[in-house]
């Protein structure tokens, strides 16, 4: 079975979308319940079969798609970090689908088959080894979530919506723009063969001249850091985080960014390295001002999920600062903060819609606190997944900040430029303390305090189906906060490799 393992997890959500479409309403859920849990199941034996030293592809399927006018083959594999990203994809999307109990109650079937097909094109973009494959994918998930927040959001869906789609189309635009451009210039004047194929472009990259590779590098860097998103193009994430439904801001969040920020790892610094190295100080600092401005931001949010989507892009930016360091280092901890990220993100959104099908608002001073007495078991999960989200040691955000920080401070980048970079790492440093400001003051106006006379009596804890899924979650944040190995030794040989590879391609350029 694990021959095709791949292909039936990337079939799986993708020919469940057509089966929910024709299904009666009524088993809508459940198919989707049940199709979600298949690929758990599948996921889980694609990691107990997974050989995490060996850093070549794994569960390798290629066969030919397309032969004019460009050669595109079905090609799919994964290594270490794919195999995290695929195993978060299964359980984030069997934990949305179990908080839509709600909201895929109108119009059932087009719900749960949107979602589906969503998460067909997010596995599909992990384990896709041609680039035109990857495109394609990679692009096909602004269909489903473009409906997704425009039938089933706020009140601004169709704003929300429409930005969201205005924005990763534009970035798609530099992709292709970028994936065209280095196809035609390899062969010409030697500098390697037509290809789409990622492993021999991760090889033939390094063969073009340095201004080609500076333009491909930049049209790559362009379209991941507006899904990451970083700033300036991070304005679309708060607005569709507000009007999405909770199930969609928690794949969102926990799933989409996470596309942006595997692209910058596999592709611009797999393809590039040197002008990854080159353009280092650079990315460190746009990194750092990412987490210090969007945490800035985080302070003065009225709106719960608006504090939690900023948050988001603040915490992005760790992975930027771990890119441009080369550090074996900070590159563990910048896939570390991407699945870490992706539980505690989708937790948090998750616990936000909890207060809001109660309360009916997001407003932070409507609610007006004292929450605890009322609904202690959301309590308890709030606490650790905001402790988790300003990095509380033992738990999974902890690792990953902790870990990007060494690696920035004392990699060569740092080296190389140490009064620049160091004072934007230091400077990121404010990120932090202002991370535990906003997070613990938003569980102060939350929760503590006098109840607020408008919700006393009327408001119930958790139901047994959204403790199912917030302790799912939680047990995750723990668990990899307190043996990070577990998922760091999947990866860690990977990242290690990719490091060694940009430094040594580096030395060689610049003789």
């Amino acid at each position: 079975m694990t021959d095709c393992i791949l292909t039936l997890l990337l079939l799986i959500p993708l020919l469940g979308t057509f089966v929910i479409a024709l299904a009666p309403s009524t088993a809508a859920r459940g198919l989707a319940i049940g199709l979600s849990g298949a690929m758990v199941f599948l996921s889980f034996v694609l990691g107990a079969n997974f050989h995490a030293n060996d850093t070549s592809m794994q569960f390798v399927q290629k066969m030919s798609w397309i032969q004019a006018p460009f050669p595109v083959e079905y090609h799919v594999g994964i290594d270490g970090m794919s195999l995290c990203l695929v195993i978060l994809t299964a359980v984030v999307t069997l934990m949305a689908v179990l908080a839509s109990q709600t909201i895929g109650q109108n119009r059932s079937r087009l719900y749960y088959a949107m979602v589906m097909l969503l998460t067909s094109s997010i596995v599909g973009v992990f384990i896709s080894l041609d680039l035109v494959q990857f495109f394609l994918l990679y692009e096909l998930e602004l269909v489903p979530m473009y409906f997704l927040i425009a039938i089933w959001g706020g009140p601004n869906r169709s704003y929300a919506a429409m930005k969201f789609l205005l924005y990763t189309f534009f970035g798609g635009i530099f992709m292709l723009g970028a994936i065209l451009f280095m196809y035609f210039q390899l062969g010409a004047a030697g500098a390697g063969v037509r290809t789409f194929d990622m492993v021999e472009l991760a090889r033939q990259g390094s063969m073009l001249p340095r201004s080609i590779q500076a333009i491909c590098c930049l049209g790559f860097m362009l379209a991941f850091c507006i899904k990451l998103p970083s700033f300036p193009f991070h304005t679309w994430l708060p607005d569709a985080h507000v009007e999405a439904p909770t199930p969609i801001s928690m794949i969102l969040a926990g799933l989409l960014l996470k596309m942006g920020s595997y692209g910058l790892v596999r592709i611009a610094l797999g393809f590039f390295p040197e002008q990854i190295a080159q353009w280092g100080a650079i990315i460190i600092a746009i990194g750092c001002f990412n987490v210090v401005w969007a945490a800035v931001a985080c302070l003065v949010q009225t709106d719960m999920k608006r504090v939690i989507a900023f948050s988001s892009v603040s915490h992005m930016g760790f992975v930027l600062m771990g890119l441009g360091a080369l550090s074996a280092a900070a590159l563990n901890g910048a896939i570390f903060q991407m699945i870490s990220h992706g539980v505690i993100s989708a937790a948090l959104f998750f616990l936000v819609g909890v207060i809001y099908d109660r309360c009916h608002t997001r407003q932070i001073g409507e609610i007006g606190g004292g929450l605890a007495s009322m609904m202690p078991c959301a309590f308890y999960f709030w606490m650790l997944a905001a402790l988790a989200n300003l990095g509380l040691p033992a738990l999974s955000g902890f690792v990953a900040e902790a870990t990007v920080f060494y690696g920035s401070f004392t990699s060569p980048t740092a080296v190389a430029d140490p009064g620049f970079v160091r004072a934007w790492i230091v400077f990121a440093g404010i990120g932090v303390i202002l991370t535990a400001g906003y997070m613990l003051w938003l569980l102060k106006r939350l929760f503590y305090g006098p109840e607020n006379p408008r919700w006393v009596g009327h408001l119930a804890d958790m139901t047994i189906n959204e403790k199912v899924v917030a302790s799912v979650l939680s047990a995750a944040i723990i668990a990899m906060g307190v043996y990070p190995l577990w998922v760091t030794s999947q990866y860690a040989p990977l990242a290690d490799r990719m490091c060694q590879d940009a430094s040594h391609r580096n030395s060689i350029s610049m003789r």
